[in-house]
């Protein structure tokens, strides 16, 4: 399969740029599912969360394919990846780089800036939980203001710039749970279940015979960015955007109607998160080949993008009420 080209420089109204692309992103997110089999769900929320500019937190137990899912996604789309596995014993300087005393051949000495592997497209951070809080708060500037701060410098990051960490929500023993701040600023947190019998019999079949098919190229990082101008400039409804108002703000215990909600709620998702669910509506809405979401969009991106911005008190977690169960009800009353 070619490569698709990036968008012509010449001018083009949004509409034909949106036509185009989405015939471009259904090759995207087919060229992945051949390699990444039975989570086609998990592989629109990613690229949702591409499209946005946004990042991810992938949530899953070992050997559903979090780190296949994101080598195959870097590689259809053309851009410099990097994978960081995080262990307790992970300094912030691993992650983000480091000076080193430099000698030239006239034998001054100086400081040389070494980039970390943070210097990349789309960086996989491993395990996330598994590194300490200090190395973990070392993503927050990088993930919010998209470049580093070494001894008073600062570095930018490549753009486009996109941090997938995943987490195993099973083991729990010597980890560190991510704290609200850091959690705000991944846009989705994406959750993957085990595939379908047909999928997983198709998977059995295609990983332990013959080598397997290697993704190619089939994007690059400047269509990449345009992509990701185009989706802001998509319009919103006024019906789609008073449905994430009323949903985000329905789930406040400050501004709740809902008693259920205001007694069940210890916080609930900030500015922050209705603006996340904004972009991801108008991104999936271009990959389903619409040039404006509706509140379709919202109902099924309400989840992903709500759920870890937000904190049952103790009552409500002793009484079994789930966060996606309230957040479901709620999502459903906006249609």
């Amino acid at each position: 399969m070619s490569q698709i080209d990036p968008f012509s420089p010449t001018p083009d109204d949004d509409a034909a740029q949106a036509d185009r692309l989405a015939g471009q992103l259904q090759q995207i997110h087919d060229a992945i599912a051949r390699i990444v089999l039975g989570q086609p769900r998990v592989i629109e929320q990613l690229l949702v969360t591409v499209l946005s500019g946004g990042h991810a937190l992938l949530v899953g137990a070992p050997g559903l394919g979090k780190t296949l899912l994101v080598n195959t996604a870097a590689r259809v789309l053309g851009l410099d990846a990097k994978r960081v596995q995080f262990t307790p014993d992970l300094m912030p300087s691993d992650i983000t780089g480091t000076e080193i005393l430099d000698q030239d051949e006239s034998g001054r000495r100086a400081f040389h800036f070494v980039p970390g592997p943070i210097f990349s497209q789309m960086l996989l951070a491993d395990e996330i939980n598994r590194a300490s809080p200090r190395t973990q708060s070392a993503l927050l500037q990088a993930m919010q203001e998209y470049r580093v701060t070494q001894s008073g410098v600062e570095y930018p990051l490549p753009r486009p710039f996109h941090v997938l960490a995943t987490q195993n929500p099973i083991e729990q023993e010597g980890t560190y749970p991510l704290p609200e701040a850091q959690l705000d600023r991944f846009m989705l947190r994406i959750l993957l279940d085990f595939p379908e019998r047909d999928a997983e019999r198709q998977m059995l079949i295609d990983t332990t015979g013959a080598p397997q098919a290697e993704a190619t190229a089939l994007f690059t990082p400047q269509a990449l960015i345009e992509a990701q101008a185009l989706v802001r400039r998509l319009p919103v409804g006024e019906k789609t955007l008073d449905a994430i108002l009323t949903l985000v703000r329905g789930l406040r215990p400050e501004t709740a109607a809902n008693k259920e909600v205001r007694d069940a709620l210890a916080y609930g998702p900030g500015p922050r998160a209705a603006q996340a669910l904004m972009l991801a509506c108008r991104a999936r809405a271009l990959l389903g080949g619409r040039l404006a979401p509706s509140p379709d969009d919202v109902i099924a991106l309400a989840e992903p993008v709500l759920a870890h911005r937000m904190a049952l008190n103790f009552s409500a977690r002793a009484s079994g009420i789930s966060l996606d169960g309230l957040i479901g009800s709620l999502a459903r009353t906006i249609a």
